[in-house]
């Protein structure tokens, strides 16, 4: 009945409105026309069967959709405090902003945080700090089959396509990667012509579609690996195997977004939806995956190669150890995406449900290859919400080498966390295939607030490990970081996870290892 009442007097108004406008002034209409589009809008409200909430409240029902779509930005803005926001707190996204731009990321007064929280972890400062070394440590990536080992940075840019970023974005990226001489991730999206163009150094990866390297049936094309593959830019080659906020799935993009440019970077039909299956065609079993790293390191020319995951079972990732010691091959690195790093889109059932987060990811990989004897010959690089020189230094002392970021790397060419990546309608002209959009992000500048971003998070992270008595990342170990599991207890991270010896699951596996170690088999990802 109140919903009558209304669409009565609305309507009794509007009939006012139009008949002194035709009786009294044709000024009325100024009031009129509005009114009359309102009714027909009610109007219209009563007689559709799709929103239940329109047909009850005609008109005012709308204001209820329109404050759904700015939510996030009034939570951002208005509500959340500075160490609320999800998936990156405001004190977070402001440390990048302002080392982006090149002006102190300091704050006054003292922590925001509850330090007595359950979870709450913090570094071990030294009583004898140490004086922070002038440039900043590398790590050699390259095994004993790898011919041309490349110096990889502490923090890189993490694995990010051209068609999920703006082809602006990707030159900012790769542009402020040659200015700061670190790597740039392209992505599973193919080699484009934007991470080219700037001369950074670049990890091609690969990912189940092969793009950039796949025949017309969508097989891997070892010919056109090996020549994309001796580009001098391209320092080492990825195979990707799972994306942390969606390991298990592959990847779609709809037909809608594939142009002439995207469809001659990734190989594929122009206009028509691309599906990158969940799963590789030129693997099924831990010992072809090892010997297919091996084929990819000879047909790149012996540069370093390896693969990408999030860890799920323990007892898999121990099946690929066991088929890397009978077939005496390793990757040059593993990349250990955690369940909590980014995606352009992925349900949110996998995001918040499935696959090991970093931490546990990490510790998994690097015990598994200190126990079989083979950490010496890998490098572990280590991806999920590092953003903050503490960060890195919290996985460098997990077990990572190196660290790679996607997220806070849009945060300095400008995203502002609107979560619209999936919509095309990207605000910042970060992840848009929008020219109009696009046009907003300027090369130049952008690119500059990338190498200042990393150069200022690594120094931060020097001074971290500096303030724990340590020169090189090496030396960190995990009794330097500790956890409170209540507010009465505290453990080091050597208690909770206690580190394999090198060959202790080969000679004499412990207890909470033994029964995966024994159950893992080499032919077969399913025992």
């Amino acid at each position: 009945m109140l919903r009558i009442f209304w669409v009565a007097l609305l309507t009794c108004v509007a009939a006012v409105a139009v008949v002194t406008a035709a009786l009294v002034s044709p000024w009325w209409w100024l009031a009129a026309g509005p009114l009359l589009a309102v009714l027909m809008l009610a109007g219209w409200d009563l007689l559709q069967r799709r929103h239940s909430i329109l047909r009850n409240y005609p008109v005012l029902g709308h204001l209820r959709f329109a404050l759904e779509g700015i939510r996030p930005e009034l939570q951002q803005y208005f509500i959340e405090r500075n160490v609320d926001g999800r998936p990156f707190d405001r004190d977070t996204r402001s440390i990048v902003y302002e080392r982006a731009k090149g002006t102190d990321a300091e704050e006054p007064f003292g922590t925001e945080l509850d330090l007595y929280e359950t979870g709450r972890e913090f570094l071990v400062p030294s009583m004898a700090p140490h004086a922070v070394r002038a440039d900043p440590p590398r790590v050699r990536v390259g095994g004993p089959d790898c011919s041309q080992p490349y110096d990889m940075a502490l923090l890189n840019v993490s694995a990010m396509s051209f068609g999920s970023l703006s082809a602006n974005a990707v030159l900012a990226l790769n542009t402020g990667a040659a200015l700061g001489g670190f790597a740039h991730d392209t992505g599973e999206g193919g080699l484009s012509e934007y991470h080219l163009r700037p001369g950074g150094d670049l990890v091609w990866e690969i990912g189940t579609g092969y793009f950039g390297c796949r025949t017309k049936d969508g097989a891997f094309d070892e010919h056109q690996f090996a020549e994309k593959a001796a580009h001098p830019q391209v320092k080492c080659v990825s195979l990707k195997l799972s994306q942390g906020a969606k390991p298990g799935i592959g990847g779609v993009l709809p037909g809608a977004k594939v142009n002439a440019e995207i469809a001659e970077v990734r190989g594929v039909p122009q206009g028509r939806t691309v599906i990158s299956p969940p799963y590789h065609q030129v693997f099924s079993t831990p010992r072809e995956l090892v010997r297919f790293i091996g084929r990819m390191r000879e047909l790149s020319g012996g540069k370093p190669t390896g693969f990408k995951l999030c860890v799920g079972s323990r007892r898999q990732f121990l099946a690929v150890c066991k088929a890397m010691l009978d077939e005496g091959v390793t990757p040059d690195f593993i990349i250990v995406d955690g369940a909590e790093g980014g995606t352009g889109a992925a349900p949110l059932e996998f995001a918040d449900n499935v696959g090991m987060p970093l931490t546990d990811g990490l510790l998994t990989v690097h015990n598994s290859l200190l126990g079989t004897g083979l950490r010496d010959r890998v490098r572990i690089g280590a991806s999920g919400k590092v953003a903050t020189g503490s960060d890195l230094v919290k996985r460098l002392l997990q077990g990572a080498d190196y660290t790679n970021s996607a997220r806070a790397m849009m945060f300095a060419v400008g995203c502002i966390q609107a979560q619209r990546c999936h919509t095309n309608t990207c605000p910042t002209g970060v992840t848009t295939q929008d020219p109009r959009r696009a046009r907003a992000l300027d090369v130049g500048d952008k690119s500059q607030r990338v190498q200042r971003f990393q150069e200022a998070t690594v120094k931060s992270a020097q001074q971290i490990m500096a303030a724990m008595g340590v020169d090189e990342p090496s030396q960190l170990r995990p009794h330097m970081l500790h956890r409170r599991l209540d507010p009465q207890t505290v453990r080091s991270y050597a208690e909770l996870y206690p580190e394999l010896g090198p060959g202790q699951l080969v000679n004499d596996a412990p207890q909470l290892w033994a029964q995966d170690w024994d159950a893992a088999n080499p032919d077969d990802f399913t025992a």
